[in-house]
């Protein structure tokens, strides 16, 4: 299943960046204020952040993922 690219204005894609990086704020958040699904939200920032980058907050978020079953 191919996940649509996603099409914000860029004020709110650096928002929805920054609440994605942030270890306080869930997927279910982004959700309710900008409609954008986990896989939209990682689809996101794999095409904004770098590579390196991308994948450091992808191990960051599943190891908070494991440990706190309502975070991200």
């Amino acid at each position: 299943m191919k996940v649509e690219k996603v099409a914000l204005p860029p004020e709110e894609v650096s928002d929805v960046i920054e609440m994605a990086l942030s270890d306080h704020v869930s997927f279910a958040n982004i959700e309710k204020l900008y409609g954008l699904s986990e896989k939209q939200v990682k689809r996101l920032m794999r095409d904004s952040l770098k590579t390196g980058s991308y994948r450091a907050w992808r191990k960051r978020v599943h190891e908070f993922g494991s440990r706190r079953e309502f975070y991200k």
